[in-house]
């Protein structure tokens, strides 16, 4: 049975982060993720999700000025020292909070680097972050974005973090499928998902086009979930998406897949 997570970034944004917890549990949840949790002290974090039964099951490393339009440190050279220590805070995250995945954010190739540049960065810092994940317990994923969204996103296509995690040999590292981004980019989701079960940690899932809930727009998320669930897929799908209006009143899609998870788990426990 699919397990699914609400991501508290884009989810239940009506309340202010740390009444999100709460609504998360109210709406049905037992694990939520958050991108970037760092604005909150992390022992008000514990509280809510103690407080809620919650699992944190996914945190990014910081991903450098994201007002001024940054999301990740990994592929830019100079910046070696501030990825490392936010990889640090997230592992210190991690482990005071008990989360098992960290997402790594490649970044947008600098445009004043040359290509050479650009890959020895990505590769030395991927090394550091898979290595310290390793000795954390911890599993590092590395997510793919599409380039219409944010233009110059570093790595864009599923087969670019496949291949580095290969020839990297990458031990403790997942590719992090992002339906929505990769449906924007190759498509052939489930034939992806199929050829590559064993190196994908982590799935997120949202609509094309909008980036809303399922059901919005073009996936066929039933036989997507089917596709799943017969594959053997035992980690986490999480809700990454835009709302179109309220959170709890565009998650009547997930009612049923909901209830087949409540059962499974009852079941396992009787």
């Amino acid at each position: 049975m699919l397990s699914f997570a609400a991501n508290l970034s884009l989810l239940f944004t009506e309340y202010p982060l740390i009444e999100r917890f709460a609504q998360a549990r109210k709406a049905g949840f037992d694990r939520v993720e958050i991108q970037f949790p760092y604005s909150l002290p992390h022992e008000q974090v514990e509280l809510e999700l103690s407080r809620h039964e919650l699992e944190l099951v996914l945190i990014n490393i910081p991903a450098g000025d994201l007002a001024a339009g940054e999301l990740g440190l990994a592929c830019l050279p100079g910046r070696e020292q501030e990825f490392a220590a936010g990889l640090e805070m997230a592992i210190e995250w991690c482990q005071v909070l008990g989360v098992p995945r960290i997402n790594c954010l490649a970044g947008k190739t600098p445009p004043d680097a040359s290509p050479e540049q650009v890959q020895a960065t990505l590769a030395h810092n991927l090394r550091l972050a898979d290595c310290r994940c390793g000795e954390a317990g911890l599993k590092l994923m590395i997510e793919a974005i599409n380039t219409d969204d944010i233009p110059g996103f570093h790595l864009h296509n599923s087969q670019q973090v496949l291949s580095l995690i290969n020839e990297l040999s990458l031990e403790n590292s997942f590719l992090q499928y992002d339906v929505y981004h990769m449906q924007k980019m190759e498509g052939n989701l489930i034939s992806t998902l199929q050829r590559n079960r064993d190196k994908i940690g982590h799935i997120q899932i949202a609509d094309v086009p909008g980036r809303h809930e399922p059901g919005t727009g073009e996936i066929h998320f039933a036989n997507l979930f089917k596709a799943l669930e017969a594959m053997g897929y035992a980690d986490i799908v999480s809700l990454e998406y835009n709302p179109l209006g309220r959170t709890d009143a565009g998650l009547e899609w997930l009612k049923p897949w909901m209830t087949q998870d409540r059962q499974h788990e009852h079941e396992c426990s009787g």
